[in-house]
């Protein structure tokens, strides 16, 4: 019998939002990993119904763990610190710069904009932030505790450490990988049982690891994920355990064809994305469409009106948000793949190029809104929310999601209850519809959805992550998907592991 530590999942097991769970450590200390936002029809926590309250207590959680800086991931945090948390916030160095202006813009649209609350909480979060270089073992806050009030359903430790990997997913991304060590026995076949190691021998570690959400193989600006050595306990994500993505080539494909097919008919690109990663991957690749439209038009090759388009389309993002985080990945660039650095040392800006233009205040939002309306030409429009749930994209959506000449192109996923997952839905229906701000909108705008784009792993990912460990778990919890992606994944587990081995998490 192999008992892991005790994991509570307080978000991320009933879909793909609200990440956080809780690794109990002993009797008096626990850590958190990843406190977020839930969001669309998987929004719950409090009798309102909005997500946003921390309904379990903290009085023994000594830290938190963050894995990136996507708000599902981090959305609660103020919340968390309102309830009473004062402990440690570890994340990587590019988090803990990124993880500030996420929370200021989460204040500012979902909360208040009261500057001095918002310069309060913040002075409060900087506070608390404590950034970690990838690859470096850090000590994780234990309390003291007597064997005497531990229980015989898990083992609980006196010490632990974790540390960082990278996840390839965004900018700062990572998995963790925690070591918990000097168990405390409070029944010795239970507890020898559990302590087990791959040889037989006995070990005072067990090491659990968090997934995070671990990025796609071959996915623009970051290198993909390695898997880690071991793992005792992992704690996996399946957003694409169902599914696997298109090539990168094949992709990039897709995206130039809807952009070439709007072209014909002089209608705007609707191009939903969060404004931390996916903004920034589909701006690298449209930069690299550009460049070789311009190497083709230089030899005379292919079709000149096609490349000459591409040399004077207008690039927009809509998302001071965007801007801001595309800043921090040109700060952060030694932790960019090798094809970018080389593009790079060749002259090549691949997120600041010629035809892209950045949209400030609202009231220039406002303005191109109106402006995109009125004129007979083709244009890319970058806007948050991914998820069509709020933001810039809104105005875009409801100005012109019932036009012909408009194309609505996703590159992400889309959660249950959100405006995108209901216009990915309804858009071939007839007279399909969605409902944007209260308002009936029919589709008439065409859309087209690209799963490789997607930050996230796809289900071949998602399996080689456990099959490329040296030593493969004991234990492996699904969490962080919809119902058919975690057992679907979880069947795909049991073709490398005893079944008895993989549960999805409740």
């Amino acid at each position: 019998m192999f008992i892991s530590p005790q994991i509570t999942h307080h978000g991320a097991v009933n879909g793909v939002t609200g990440s956080c769970h809780q690794l109990t450590i002993n009797a008096t200390t626990s850590v958190l990993i990843d406190c977020g936002l839930f969001q669309g029809a998987e929004i719950s926590g409090n009798p309102e119904g909005d997500g946003l309250a921390i309904d379990f207590d903290v009085t023994h959680i000594s830290a938190l763990i963050v894995t990136h800086c996507h708000i599902d991931h981090v959305g609660r945090i103020p919340y968390l610190l309102a309830a009473g948390f004062t402990g440690p916030i570890f994340c990587t160095e590019a988090s803990a710069s990124l993880l500030p202006l996420v929370i200021e813009d989460a204040l500012k649209v979902g909360v208040t904009r009261d500057k001095t609350l918002i310069a309060a909480c913040l002075k409060l979060l900087k506070k608390q932030i404590t950034s970690i270089p990838y690859k470096q073992w850090f000590s994780l806050p234990v309390n003291t505790i007597s064997e005497s009030v531990n229980t015989n359903s898990y083992i609980t430790y006196r010490k632990a450490k974790a540390k960082f990997q990278p996840a390839g997913h965004i900018l700062g991304s990572a998995y963790v990988e925690i070591d918990l060590a000097e168990p405390i026995f409070a029944n010795t076949s239970k507890a020898i049982n559990s302590i087990n190691n791959f040889n037989g021998s006995i070990t005072n570690k067990h090491r659990v690891v968090f997934s995070g959400d671990l990025g796609a193989p071959y996915a623009p600006l970051l290198p993909a994920p390695k898997s880690p050595y071991r793992a005792d306990t992992l704690v996996i994500e399946s957003t694409y355990g169902d599914k696997n993505h298109q090539s990168r080539k094949q992709r990039r494909q897709n995206l130039q064809g809807v952009i070439e097919k709007a072209v014909n008919d002089n209608g705007v690109v609707l191009i939903p994305a969060f404004s931390i990663g996916r903004t920034q991957e589909l701006l690298y690749e449209l930069e690299q469409i550009i460049y070789q439209q311009s190497v083709q038009l230089k030899k005379g090759q292919g079709s000149r009106q096609l490349q000459t388009m591409w040399q004077s389309i207008e690039v927009i993002v809509d998302s001071p948000m965007a801007a801001n985080f595309t800043e921090q990945y040109k700060k952060f660039k030694s932790l960019w793949d090798a094809e970018a650095m080389h593009k790079v040392k060749a002259g090549r800006h691949p997120l600041n190029f010629e035809q892209l233009y950045t949209i400030g205040d609202h009231k220039q939002h406002l303005s191109v809104v109106k402006a995109l309306a009125k004129r007979n030409k083709p244009a890319i429009v970058i806007a948050a929310s991914g998820m069509c749930s709020g933001g810039r994209i809104m105005n875009y959506l409801t100005q012109f999601i019932s036009d012909k000449t408009t194309d609505i192109l996703f590159v992400g996923y889309q959660a249950q209850g959100t405006p995108g997952r209901d216009i990915q839905k309804y858009a071939n229906k007839y007279n399909g519809y969605v409902t944007l701000a209260g308002q009936k909108h029919y589709i008439n705008a065409a859309v087209h959805s690209i799963s490789g784009y997607s930050a996230h792993a796809d289900q071949a990912g998602l399996i080689n992550f456990v099959k490329r460990m040296r030593h493969k778990p004991k234990h492996i919890k699904i969490v962080h998907g919809d119902d058919s992606a975690k057992n679907m994944l979880q069947n795909c587990y049991e073709n490398i592991l005893p079944a008895s081995l993989i549960e999805v998490a409740e």
